[in-house]
C-alpha cells in the first residue's frame, strides 16, 4: 500500500518557495513525487517537450496526463479521426510510458457525457485504442452515480481496467457528482480535489475557471479526506491524491497539511534549494 500526493501543474504554487515566483518542474519535484499535467488537454505537446520534462525529475517521479479535449468529447467536433488523435497523444507521451513514469491518463469527461449506450461503447473504444496504458475516468455527470446504475458503472470501469477518479467538488442542486470513494482497479486509485466553492462553481462568467477552484480545505475536511484515502489505500497498490484547488494558491498548503495528517514522507525527490526545507 502506497499513498502519494501531488498538485495540478507545477508553476502555480509559489508558497512552496515562500514567495510569488512561479516554480520550475525541477523545483516542484523537490516537494512532491507526482504531478498532473493539464496542458495536453488544450494541445498535444511534441515528444521533445515531454523528454525535457523527464530530464528535470527523478527517475521515480510520476506524471498524470489529462487527455486532450477532443478525446474526451469536450470539443464538439462532428467529424474527427479518433484513432489518429489517440495515436498522436500516445506518441507524445510514449517516453513516459516506456520509462514507467506515466502513472495514468486522466479521462475527464464533460458534464454532458451521460450514461448511454453510445458513451459506454465510447469508453470501450478508448480502452482498445489506448491498449495497456493506465486510464482513470472522472465523470462530471451524475447519471453515472444514480442508485440504480452506480453498481453497473463501477463494474464497467473494473471490466475495462480503468480506475475511478474520486472527485471532491461542491454539492450543487444540479449536476454535481458525489464524493464516491470506490475502487475499480486494484493497481491504482485517484482522488482529485477541486475544493468546495459552491458560489464559484455555480456561477459561470468572467474568470469562472479560476474562481471555481478558489477554496482552502480546513483541518476537519482534510482529516475526513484522509480517512477516506486510508480506506481506499487498503484496497489498492497505489493511491494518489491530486489537489486542484489552485485559484488562490491553496493547493500546495493543503497538500502539505494532508501529507502531515497521513504521516507520509516522500523519498527520492530533487534536492531543494538551500534554506527552503520545510
Amino acid at each position: 500500500m502506497a499513498i502519494t500526493i501531488g498538485l495540478t501543474t507545477w508553476t502555480e504554487h509559489p508558497s512552496l518557495l515562500g514567495g510569488t515566483k512561479k516554480l520550475t518542474l525541477s523545483e516542484y519535484a523537490g516537494f512532491f513525487p507526482v504531478v498532473e499535467v493539464d496542458t495536453a488537454f488544450y494541445a498535444i505537446p511534441k515528444p521533445l517537450v515531454v523528454h525535457n520534462w523527464r530530464l528535470q525529475v527523478p527517475a521515480s517521479f510520476q506524471f498524470i496526463v489529462k487527455a486532450n479535449g477532443i478525446i474526451t468529447k469536450h470539443e464538439r467536433v462532428t467529424e474527427f479521426d479518433l484513432p489518429a488523435t489517440v495515436n498522436a497523444f500516445r506518441a507524445a507521451f510514449q517516453e513516459l510510458h516506456d520509462h514507467g513514469q506515466l502513472q495514468a491518463v486522466l479521462l475527464q469527461f464533460p458534464p454532458f457525457f451521460t450514461v448511454s449506450r453510445e458513451n459506454i461503447l465510447y469508453l470501450r473504444q478508448l480502452r482498445d485504442l489506448f491498449g495497456d496504458w493506465p486510464l482513470t475516468v472522472e465523470w462530471r455527470n451524475n447519471t453515472w452515480y444514480k442508485p440504480a446504475l452506480v453498481k453497473e458503472s463501477m463494474l464497467l470501469l473494473q471490466e475495462l481496467h480503468m480506475s475511478l477518479t474520486i472527485a471532491d467538488e461542491p454539492a450543487t442542486q444540479g449536476n454535481s457528482v458525489p464524493f464516491y470513494p470506490a475502487v475499480t482497479d486494484q493497481q491504482q486509485a485517484f482522488f482529485r480535489l477541486h475544493g468546495r466553492n459552491l458560489a464559484g462553481w455555480q456561477n459561470p462568467g468572467a474568470g469562472w475557471r479560476r474562481k471555481r477552484t478558489l477554496y482552502r480545505y480546513n483541518d476537519q475536511e482534510l482529516h475526513d479526506i484522509a480517512a477516506a484515502v486510508e480506506k481506499v489505500a487498503a484496497q489498492t497498490q497505489t493511491t494518489t491524491i491530486i489537489f486542484n484547488n489552485n485559484a488562490g494558491g491553496d493547493a500546495a498548503d493543503n497538500a502539505l497539511m494532508l501529507q502531515k495528517i497521513l504521516g507520509l514522507s516522500f523519498t527520492d525527490l530533487n534536492p531543494r534549494q538551500l534554506g527552503l526545507d520545510i
